[in-house]
C-alpha cells in the first residue's frame, strides 16, 4: 500500500532552515524557517514543503488552497474512462448510424477512444460480409477525426483513437 505523505505548511515545518523558492519562482537559497514564514505571511501566502532535501527541506511560497484545487482537478481528469463503446446491430437505420457517428466524433474530440462492435444474432451470421462492409464504412467516416487502432473483421470490432 502506498503511504500518502501530507505536505507540511506554515507552522507545521519543524526544520530550522529551508531552501526557499519564492512566489515568483526565484531560488532564495538556504533561509531560516521563521524568516521564510514572515515573508510568506507578508505576501498573504503559505509556505509549503515541496520536497524533503538531504540537508534541509525545499519550501515554496504559494497559495496552498489553489494548489489543492489544481491537484484535485488533475486527479479527476485522469480518472475518467478513456474507451467508449458503441454497439450496432447489422441492419442499423441511417438516422441511428449518423447519431452514433456524431457522438463518436464528440468523444474523439474530447480525447477518448471509441470502440465499435457489431453483434450478429441468429441467422444474421450468414451476412458477415455485410457486417465487414459496415465496419469499413465506420472506419472511413471517422478517418478525418480519428486514427484506426484496430480493425478486426473476425470479431466485428473497430477501435478508433483520437488523431
Amino acid at each position: 500500500m502506498i503511504a500518502i505523505q501530507k505536505q507540511l505548511i506554515n507552522s507545521q515545518i519543524k526544520s530550522p532552515s529551508v531552501f526557499l523558492i519564492d512566489h515568483e519562482n526565484n531560488n532564495r537559497g538556504l533561509i531560516d524557517t521563521n524568516e521564510a514564514l514572515q515573508l510568506a505571511e507578508s505576501l498573504e501566502l503559505d509556505l509549503v514543503v515541496v520536497s524533503q532535501g538531504k540537508d534541509a527541506p525545499i519550501a515554496k511560497i504559494l497559495n496552498y488552497g489553489k494548489l489543492q484545487y489544481q491537484k484535485k482537478k488533475r486527479q479527476s481528469q485522469s480518472a475518467r474512462p478513456t474507451v467508449k463503446e458503441v454497439r450496432f446491430g447489422l441492419n442499423v437505420g441511417i438516422a441511428d448510424y449518423n447519431l452514433r457517428i456524431e457522438k463518436a466524433v464528440q468523444w474523439l474530440s474530447k480525447g477518448d477512444s471509441v470502440k465499435f462492435a457489431i453483434r450478429l444474432r441468429g441467422r444474421e451470421h450468414q451476412y458477415r460480409d455485410q457486417a465487414g462492409e459496415l465496419l469499413d464504412r465506420i472506419a472511413n467516416d471517422l478517418s478525418q477525426v480519428g486514427k484506426i487502432q484496430s480493425l478486426d473483421k473476425r470479431a466485428l470490432i473497430v477501435q478508433v483513437i483520437p488523431a
